[in-house]
């Protein structure tokens, strides 16, 4: 019964998705409704008329953990607040239901999958789908899963103009040479299925080695290359590094950072987050914040006493949240 709803789902989606969302948002920023499907040229993100574009946004800390966010209301406020982009995680190893390639549920991630794209369809927004690599450190260890998870994922959204695919999340214990034997394999599998969209590739020492790939880039068109950052551990030297990479050339996208430690706890460092959102604003470079959760970390956007889903007070963020939607506002004129 749950396959034939995931099926229903995914032709509803395949039907919607070439269209313009039903709740198109006027407010300056770039959205699929008047921005489309993305490219990058020279070394920027941008929307189909080929004019550079912004996406600022925030990421779930797990798709399965994060179920009661995929709810319409907030995907609403969250747009009303200048977000336009979310990232939807799928670890690629856990215990229980959670990892993907570790006997977890794979028919309930795509079903969450599929409604959070739709989701972000209806809201004007874009979506990252996440090959959540982290305590497996070389992806290709499930080098064949992830092929036949992104085939699957580029047949069902592939005419979708508002999905990009991030295909690992933070290779770590292996060099660059590693990671891009893995990219070489499952990117021509998504363009065999759709061959326009974005692509978001990870690199060493948990998506952060940008030297080395600036050195030995891959040889496909609509790529980037992620970064992450915790602005209370990573701090001048990485944004010296960014910079200089950026600069070159590099296309870069800021899938995933914190204001935090790299642990995702105390302490918080708004003074040089704020240094890593000047320089990324500076450079055109997108960003994605980390998390979307009520986890009792300081990396979390809402109070861990929070009972609630949807209709959050300034109250029930913690200022990990409240930091987000100043930066929103101040970067954005809202």
């Amino acid at each position: 019964m749950k396959k034939i709803l995931i099926l229903i789902v995914a032709l509803l989606l395949l039907a919607g998705c070439a269209k313009t969302p039903g709740n198109a948002v006027s407010d300056g920023r770039a959205r699929p409704s008047s921005c489309g499907r993305l490219q990058v040229i020279d070394g920027k993100l941008c929307g189909k008329d080929g004019k550079p574009v912004m996406l600022r946004g925030v990421s779930f800390n797990g798709l399965i953990t994060s179920e009661s966010f995929l709810n319409d209301p907030l995907f609403e406020e969250l747009s009303d607040a200048g977000v336009n982009l979310l990232r939807l995680p799928v670890y690629t190893y856990g215990v229980g239901i959670i990892g993907y390639c570790t006997k977890g549920d794979k028919e309930r991630h795509k079903q969450d999958i599929a409604a959070g794209v739709e989701l972000t369809k209806n809201h004007d927004m874009y979506v990252i789908i996440d090959w959540h690599i982290l305590s497996d450190g070389d992806p290709n260890t499930y080098l064949d899963e992830a092929k036949v998870f992104f085939a699957e994922m580029a047949e069902t959204y592939g005419d979708c103009s508002n999905v990009l695919y991030e295909i690992c999340n933070e290779p770590n214990g292996v060099d660059w040479q590693t990671v891009k034997r893995y990219a070489e394999q499952v990117i021509p599998v998504i363009r065999e299925k759709d061959p326009d969209s974005v692509i978001l590739v990870g690199n060493p020492d948990w998506s952060k080695d940008l030297k080395s790939v600036a050195a030995d880039p891959l040889s496909f068109d609509n790529i980037l290359y992620s970064l992450h950052f915790y602005s209370a551990t990573h701090g001048q030297e990485y944004r010296d590094l960014t910079e200089q990479v950026s600069k070159s050339g590099l296309p870069v996208f800021v899938t995933e950072f914190g204001i935090t430690a790299a642990s995702g706890g105390h302490p918080r460092d708004k003074e040089s987050a704020d240094a890593w959102i000047d320089l990324l604003e500076r450079e055109g470079i997108s960003y994605c914040m980390w998390a979307l959760s009520k986890a009792p970390e300081a990396c979390s956007m809402i109070r861990s006493t929070v009972p609630k889903s949807s209709g959050f007070a300034q109250d029930d963020y913690t200022e990990t949240g409240l930091w987000l939607f100043d930066t929103l506002s101040k970067h954005t004129g809202r």
